[in-house]
């Protein structure tokens, strides 16, 4: 064994005078470093020692970090050699950190084991609530890019325009709000209509060019009247009246549909300017799309007339129409479609005028504008939108990542969450728009280049109109649930999760009381519905009358109407409706839920957050400015180092002085190397005046820099302890004292709270611990009296049997008898204060409900044994 280190000690001592040998100057070394390429004559080691790190953390930044000489550590006089090249396991650390990276990046509180509290949940916690408020920001920027006051005033110029205008001659309606015969829509047709298709003059009587309306907007192709009739005979007359009555024309369904041609087109005369008005047309042929309107659905079939791009023409074949009985009996619905389209902002605005014709005369008039920004990217702030839009597919695509890794860790239980559902709803809905988005494209330019084509036909924008109002509800509903959706990265604080917290526990009552609220409810919904159905608007239908009563609880109803109907039943019906409902049932629901939330909030004062942010940036503010001191800390000891460390008075530093200074001063010996090394200009080992100069120059210009920073930190925090004081203390008109303009470095209140809940219980602990010691002493005591009644009474028979061999007595039975005596006598006496010393016992234990002894209320014997002497 002595020969093996002898061997080993004159190994090492070799290679250290051959690097020795070998060595370089600093300066020429220095070189080397900057140059990767360089190779000089360095030996490789199987040792790594890198300095830089520690030295860049030391020092802050890149410029103040010194030279290297991370290559080497010298220890006492000799060099360690400690560079080695990137081999497989550092390409393989390299691939590690990389995978590590990609897996942070996908790091959620469901994914990762983390604990709550700790730092790196506080982190995933945070990161994940960032990254959401971006993805959220781009989602808002995105949608709100779509809409604008614009389209609001583009629908109301179209909507007065063909809405609003007056009639000519009109038998008590003035516009197309106020129709209510089939001769009042055709006084608009003839009227209103060609006024506002056509804008052939200026105001002056001028002629226009182009023909815009408002000489503003473009209309696109030619506009489109289609009717849709029912066949006679559609409906049974009874039998006292079919005698008087012939004809009927029943409610539209597609069953009682007309397909026959009629009119102009039964007489043959294919010469007309209106000849494929009279023959019907399907859906497939025209393009039609269907229509939801007040009374019920229609196809997309009919009869079809398109106008021309010029009024006269226009004016002729409604003209004809009109003369030939175009509409008659058997029509249940007109539609008037046409598109304009504004170049100036960009916007189409689709229009269908609906005019339906119940089976009971009369008419009721509806429309549709959609105006919608078909055309996406044309400006500048389109082309942003687009940037969003990329933006948020690929934040779809991270959480569709995201949501496949949880579900891949936790299986169905992922979908136990309502938070969880709420992602999948929200990565649906995206990728649903993302979908039409593209489809709406290639549709628009397929129309357009189709009209371009062919710019006298009749452009069908109405299904894509109707198809891109559906992607903006989408859109909405999209953003409503993402904004929801809030609440799962802010439910660490407790304040957040009340209201899910109260909606969550008070569920089965509501669920119970809506089973008796809808009962009544929809009681109150049949009886008004059959009550005044018949002469009140909002009781018209069973839907109606439910919205009505919902509006009621509101506060939103018309008592007069109810009255006006029935004088007995709406009075009745509406003051029974109010007092049931509205001021029971309804306090009854806020009663729950008033109930729910003050448990919820009594429950939540005694927990304690998951963790607080303020806490966490002001540990963190802590910690960089522990780190800015501690760097000052080193350029100091550094410079006194440097004062210091010639000892001799050469004004020379050489490297043994300087490193058994820092040395004593707890500093690494890689750390004192790389600063040396830096002025070490000649690498001779020796600082001289000038390179100490330099030292002391660049330390103390690092110096005042971290003094600076560490100014201007504690400043900011000082400014924002008064803010936040200022505004915690709003109400405090008495807060002018000298202390309150210090900063508070105190306990929170909840802080308090628990600590005061521990002092409590600790208490108690103690005092149940004290009654403990006091049974316990108290059986002591007993035990010292029960075992000087045996030592008085082993002494009484000791004392009986020597008397008793004195006066030569020798009766064994006797004997026997005055022992068998004496010893009962004694068995009695211990089990009657056994029984007294458990009785005080138990009277004396904490169970019993009395007060605990204190220690100075113990009798003395406790301290001072049975005979009342000390122990």
């Amino acid at each position: 064994m002595v020969d093996r280190r002898e061997d080993r000690r004159t190994s090492l001592a070799a290679r250290e005078e051959m690097e020795l040998g070998q060595r370089p100057g600093s300066a020429a070394r220095s070189g080397a470093w900057d140059n990767r390429g360089y190779d000089g004559s360095r030996p490789t080691s199987p040792a790594r020692l890198d300095a830089s790190a520690y030295a860049r953390d030391s020092y802050g930044s890149p410029a103040a970090i010194p030279s290297e000489m991370e290559s080497e550590m010298y220890v006492h006089g000799g060099t360690v050699r400690a560079v080695q090249p990137a081999g497989p396991e550092q390409q393989t650390g390299c691939w590690n950190k990389f995978k590590r990276f990609i897996r942070g990046i996908w790091a959620t509180r469901m994914a990762d084991d983390v604990e709550p509290g700790t730092d790196a949940y506080i982190r995933i916690t945070l990161r994940e609530l960032w990254t959401y408020l971006v993805f959220i920001s781009i989602l808002s920027l995105m949608t709100f890019g779509m809409m604008g006051s614009t389209m609001f005033y583009f629908t109301k110029v179209m909507e007065d325009l063909f809405l609003d205008s007056s009639l000519c001659c009109g038998s008590g309606s003035n516009s197309y709000r106020g129709m209510t015969s089939m001769a009042d829509w055709w006084k608009f047709t003839r009227g209103p209509l060609l006024d506002g298709l056509y804008w052939t003059k200026w105001y002056n009587q001028n002629n226009v060019s182009g023909a815009y309306i408002y000489y503003e907007n473009k209309m696109l192709g030619v506009p489109r009247i289609r009717q849709i009739k029912v066949r006679n005979d559609s409906c049974a007359v009874h039998e006292d009246f079919k005698d008087e009555i012939l004809e009927c024309f029943d409610s539209y369904s597609e069953a009682v549909e007309e397909t026959e041609p009629f009119g102009l087109g039964v007489k043959g005369d294919n010469t007309t300017v209106t000849w494929d008005a009279w023959f019907h047309k399907d859906s497939d042929e025209i393009d039609g799309s269907g229509h939801r309107g007040k009374l019920t659905s229609y196809a997309g079939n009919g009869y079809v007339q398109d106008l021309n791009l010029t009024r006269p023409a226009s004016e002729a074949k409604i003209l004809e129409l009109f003369n030939n009985l175009w509409t008659d009996r058997g029509t249940r619905v007109v539609f008037i479609d046409f598109t304009v389209y504004n170049a100036n902002i960009n916007l189409f605005c689709v229009i269908r005028l609906t005019a339906e014709f119940p089976p009971t005369g009369g008419l009721i008039p509806s429309f549709n504008f959609r105006t919608v920004k078909l055309l996406r990217y044309v400006t500048n702030y389109d082309f942003f939108i687009m940037a969003c839009e990329g933006l948020y597919v690929l934040f779809i695509i991270y959480y569709i990542i995201e949501e496949a890794l949880e579900i891949k860790r936790h299986r169905l239980g992922y979908f136990k969450s309502f938070s969880n559902i709420l992602d999948i709803t929200v990565i649906m809905l995206s990728l649903a728009a993302v979908a039409f988005n593209v489809y709406r494209t290639l549709k628009v330019e397929e129309l357009l280049d189709q009209l371009l084509e062919s710019p006298e036909t009749y452009a069908d924008f109405e299904f894509l109109a109707w198809a891109q109002g559906i992607y903006n509800d989408m859109v909405a509903i999209t953003v409503f649930f993402a904004w929801i959706k809030v609440f799962k990265y802010i439910s660490f604080n407790k304040t957040m999760t009340q209201l899910s917290s109260t909606l969550a526990r008070c569920a089965k009552d509501i669920a119970g009381f809506l089973v008796m609220f809808f009962i009544i409810f929809f009681a109150y919904a049949q009886l008004g519905y059959l009550v005044f159905g018949t002469q009140v608007k909002d009781f018209s239908t069973f839907p109606d009358a439910i919205f009505t009563l919902f509006r009621i609880i509101l506060g939103d109803f018309d008592f007069n109407a109810l009255e006006e109907a029935n004088r007995v039943l709406g009075p009745m019906f509406f003051i029974t409706y109010i007092l049931l409902v509205f001021f029971v049932l309804l306090n009854m629901f806020l009663a729950i839920i008033n109930d729910t939330y003050s448990e919820v909030k009594e429950e939540i004062a005694q927990q304690k957050s998951e963790f607080e942010i303020g806490d966490y940036f002001k540990k963190g503010y802590n910690k960089m400015l522990s780190k800015l001191q501690f760097k000052r800390d080193k350029i100091v000891d550094i410079q006194k180092a440097l004062a210091a460390a010639d000892v001799n008075r050469d004004k020379q530093v050489d490297f043994e002085e300087w490193r058994q200074d820092l040395k004593a001063r707890g500093h690494a010996d890689a750390e004192i190397e790389a600063v040396f090394a830096k002025y070490d200009l000649d690498g001779d080992r020796v600082l001289d005046a000038d390179e100490q100069i330099k030292m002391q120059a660049d330390l103390e210009g690092q110096k005042q820099e971290l003094s600076e920073e560490i100014e201007d930190v504690e400043k900011a925090r000082e400014n924002a302890a008064v803010h936040s004081k200022s505004r915690a203390s709003f109400h405090d008109m008495t807060s002018g004292d000298e202390d309150d303009d210090r900063p508070m470095h105190g306990v929170s209140f909840e802080e308090f709270t628990v600590l005061s809940r521990r002092v409590d219980r600790m208490e108690h602990s103690i005092g149940s611990i004290v009654s403990k010691i006091d049974a316990v002493l108290v059986k002591l005591e007993a035990m010292e009296r029960a075992k000087l009644k045996r030592r008085e009474t082993m002494g009484k028979l000791l004392d009986s049997i020597t008397e008793d061999e004195r006066a030569g007595r020798t009766d064994d039975d006797l004997k026997r008898e005055q022992m068998e005596r004496l010893v009962r006598e004694e068995l009695e006496r211990w089990d009657s204060e056994a029984s007294i010393s458990n009785a005080s016992g138990r009277g004396n234990s904490p169970a019993s409900g009395g007060r605990p002894r204190s220690r100075g209320s113990r009798p003395p014997s406790a301290d001072h044994g049975p005979s009342g002497s000390s122990a």
